[in-house]
Formats: C-alpha cells, structure tokens, sequence
C-alpha cells in the first residue's frame, strides 16, 4: 500500500507538475517509490549525480551529463515520457546560469510528458523559482514502513537457529517505537546491530542509535535508561499514575480513545526525586529520555536564541517517541517578567514558543519539567491543559525513609537486615532522599577510615552531626508545603512530619557547635 506522500507524488507527476522539489535524506526510499509510479504510468527514470551524469543504469557513467547545466539540457532534449531525479541538485540551484536554465524548463516540460524531481536532504530555493517549483517533504518512515522492514528482516533470519528473531506483538510494538524518528537506512543497521551484539532485537540497542542524532544537536542530551523505579523510595502516588501510563503510547491505547499523555510538572524540596523520577519513567516506558539544557538555548546572537528553542523541538520531535526532561525550570526561564527591560524580550519570547509548543504539540513527547521554587514559575505555565498533572514531591515520611535507607545500602553492597532501619529513619525526620544518601556515604568514609565496617551507630552518628535543608530553611519550606495544599497533587500518599512543629531541643541539638576553651 502506497504511502500518502508517495500518492502526492504520483498525483503531481500525473498533473504534469513540471519541476518538484522533494526534500529527503532517504535517497533510496524517494528513489524505489519514483521507479514504481515510472513503471506504473510507462515512464522511464533516469537518474543524474554530480559524478555518475545522467543515466538510466547506476552502474553506468555519463561523462558528457555531468555538468548541471549539461544534465538540464538532456532534460530539455529527451523525447521520452520520463521522471529525471537529480540528486543533490540543492549546491547548484543558486548559480545564476542554472536558475535560468529551470525557468526556461519550467515552460517546456509543461506541455510534456517529463517530470524533474530535485531530491536532496536541505531545501535551498531562490527566490526566482519559489513560484515555478512545488515543495514535497519526504518524511521518515512510518510505522508500518519499519514494520514493513522488520518483518523482511525477520524472514530473511528466521532459519538461524541462534538468533531469537520471534517477538511478541507487545515486544514488536516496543521495537518500533523505539525505531520511529530514524531513516529506513540507520533502523535496518540497527535491527542488524542488535541481532549481532544480543541475537535477538533489542529495544537499549535500537534506543541507542537516536543518541547518535541528539548528540548532533548540542542542544539535547540524550540519558540511558538504566535506572529502575524501584531505585526511587516512596512516591507510591507518582509511580501508580506513570504505571498506568506504561502502554499510553501504543495503539491499543488508541483504539480505546486515550489520548497520548503530555506531560508532568514536578514541584517540590530540593533533593526528594523529582530528578530521579524524570530518569526512570525513561527506563518504565522504554523510551529514550532526552534533556533540554535551557542554558544552551540562549546564545549572543540575536534571533539565536528563538531557533535553538525552534531547533531543540526539531529534534525532539524528529525521535519521538520520547521523554523530553527540563531540570530546574524556574532557573530556565528565570527573568521572563522582566524579559521587555533586561534582554529585549528574547527570554520571554523563548518561553512563549515553549509553552505554546506544550498546548499546541501532537507528537508523543512527554514532558517532564521540575522545579524547586514555585514563585518564579509564570503563571500561564501552570494552566491546565499544559502538563497531564502537577505533583509536589514532599519530603519522605518516616517510611519513605526506611525504605530510602534500603535502596542505599544495598547499592553499597550491605544487607539492610544487619541494620536498625527504623532507628534511622526515626533519627532523621525532615531529611531529603539526597541527605540520607549523603549519610551512608559519609559513614562508609568513616568506617574504611577506622578499618571496620558500616554500623547503624555509625550512620546515627553522621545523622546527628548533620542539619538538613528542611531545618536550614524550614521557613521556605513550610511555605512551599502550604502553597502545594490546594495547588497540587501529592506525589505520595505518606504525610511527612510538620518540621515547624518539632521540640526547640531538637533544633537545637541539631544546630548546635563545640565551644572552643
């Protein structure tokens, strides 16, 4: 079944549309598709590069067609019904000679059975031809064009007895979400770099060959997906909602009318998991993570800025499907109400193409903001209709942080049965993920500086010795809970303890320092 631009393409040719511009970086794919509507309307396909000339056999070599201004004149003169596909044809459009000369056919294929197509990856037009040349974008394969390859792949294997190259309809979906946004070329080289390295196809390896086209961007970051949510302690309320999400982008999900989610705004105390949490729904869903560096976006020349932010959406939309992660945001976009007296609006217009990008956008790329302080944040960014949901990621419960102190020390190699785990957490109300994590730390340094091993008087030690930000700032931060109550939704559904409301002896004991005599 033909594709719809390749219908387009047939319904121009049919049209006698003299000269189209097809821009593509799938040379063979633009190729194969004008040689089947060639053969099916009795057309020859001649083909002309800069160092082959124009021809009919790929193998053969026309020295006298070379010549862009030659290979236009053979147009000119052929007496067949025919398509003329010049390659790469962008690097000679501009010279004065040859805008003249496409002018010139522009008139006489007109009223022949000829066709010129111009294929080539950038669209470079003058401003002479923009009225005689029609603009046709050759998109990347669809889905069921990488299906389409898959399967020839599978079949052309499925003899060899050690490569696994059955897959499950769940597993073959995976497989091709993970390969949409590459061209037909990089997803065959990749299926085939799987079944060497694995035997088997393998969504890591497929997701490995987007990494290839973020890097290329210097905007984008791309982050592998190797960590697991069971690495994130408490949030039970997040983790439910992401859970429920898992198949959100398949089309099971939306034959059933779910429409694909659009992302997530995490608000909340430095150090709890928001940046955690943006790292595993990668690793949940199986799909590459992407992270926008809002600094990279803001460059010193004027206007750059407004096409970093065009092109970081570019690219992120080119491998969708994917998560796209903004760290920080309110640092991003800081100064956006001030943007018309500091720096001529440019921050403020970065920052409306951003958000009119999240209402407007309709490929799946989910996006998952964090934020530690809510006041600097604009107001319109936090209308619905933006993000799918808005959470508070609190400090963790007493529970949370048993279960925070595990997941740490098993990291480290130690059994949590041969530690008093709700001894710790019982001594460290207030403290952050990130604090507890610094903890164990701080205890494995002191015990392979004394020769021993990790105690739980040891990690009770280092908790006692250490004021956390919750104490530090307890002030912001009971502000920040105060202000989430009724503006957004809990991440977990254990209450941490009222910090304002611990004993003055605690606080004290906590802040308190060694006398010098």
């Amino acid at each position: 079944m033909a594709s719809s631009v390749d219908t387009e393409l047939e319904t121009l040719i049919r049209a006698r549309y003299p000269i189209i511009y097809v821009v593509s970086w799938e040379e063979k794919r633009v190729e194969d598709a004008l040689r089947n509507i060639a053969q099916e309307r009795g057309k020859r396909l001649f083909v002309w590069t800069i160092t082959q000339g124009m021809t009919l056999n790929p193998t053969h070599r026309d020295n006298a067609s070379r010549d862009p201004l030659a290979a236009l004149d053979f147009v000119m003169d052929s007496r067949d019904p025919a398509i003329f596909l010049l390659k790469d044809f962008h690097a000679f459009i501009s010279d004065v000679s040859v805008t003249r000369r496409l002018r010139d056919l522009t008139y006489a294929l007109k009223t022949s059975y000829k066709t010129l197509i111009i294929l080539a990856p950038l669209l470079k037009l003058p401003g002479e031809l923009e009225k005689e040349i029609t603009v046709v974008d050759y998109g990347l394969p669809s889905i069921e064009d990488l299906d389409a390859l898959l399967e020839g792949i599978i079949q052309s294997i499925k003899d060899k007895q050690e490569i696994k190259s059955q897959l499950s309809q769940e597993d073959r979906e995976h497989i091709l979400k993970a390969a949409l946004g590459l061209t037909a070329n990089e997803a065959e080289n990749v299926f085939a770099k799987s079944l060497v390295e694995k035997h088997c196809f393998d969504v890591d390896v497929v997701l490995s060959e987007k990494e290839q086209i973020i890097r290329k961007s210097g905007i984008l970051e791309f982050y592998p997906s190797d960590t697991d949510f069971s690495e994130v302690g408490g949030l039970d309320v997040l983790k439910t909602w992401m859970q429920k999400r898992t198949v959100a982008f398949t089309e099971k999900a939306r034959a059933f009318g779910l429409p694909e989610p659009k992302g997530i705004l995490l608000l909340g105390v430095q150090g709890c998991g928001k940046s955690l949490s943006a790292k595993t729904i990668s690793s949940l869903w199986k799909l590459p993570l992407l992270r926008l560096d809002v600094g990279k976006i803001f460059a010193g020349i004027v206007g750059s800025s407004e096409e970093n932010m065009r092109k970081a959406i570019r690219v992120s939309e080119s491998v969708a499907p994917n998560i796209l992660w903004l760290d920080e945001l309110e640092k991003g976009f800081a100064g956006v109400q001030s943007s018309s007296f500091s720096d001529a609006g440019t921050t403020s217009r970065v920052f409306g193409s951003f958000i009119t990008w999240l209402q407007e956008k309709t490929v799946p790329v989910f996006v998952v903001a964090t934020a530690n302080d809510i006041s600097t944040l604009p107001p319109e960014l936090m209308r619905k209709g933006r993000f799918d949901e808005i959470f508070f990621v609190d400090l963790p419960s007493e529970k949370e942080r048993e279960e925070i102190f595990e997941i740490h020390l098993r990291k480290r190699n130690r059994d949590p049965e041969k530690f008093d785990i709700g001894a710790l957490a019982n001594a460290t109300p207030g403290f952050s993920g990130a604090e507890i994590e610094q903890l164990v730390i701080e205890g494995l340094y002191d015990a392979f500086d004394q020769s021993s091993d990790l105690t739980t008087e040891a990690l009770l030690e280092a908790a006692h010795h250490t004021v956390p930000l919750s104490m530090t700032m307890h002030e912001r931060i009971d502000e920040l809970r105060n202000w989430a109550q009724t503006r957004a939704r809990f991440a977990s559904s254990h209450p941490a303890e009222d910090i304002s409301q611990m004993t003055e002896n605690v606080m004290l004991s906590k802040l308190a320092v060694p006398v010098k005599t």
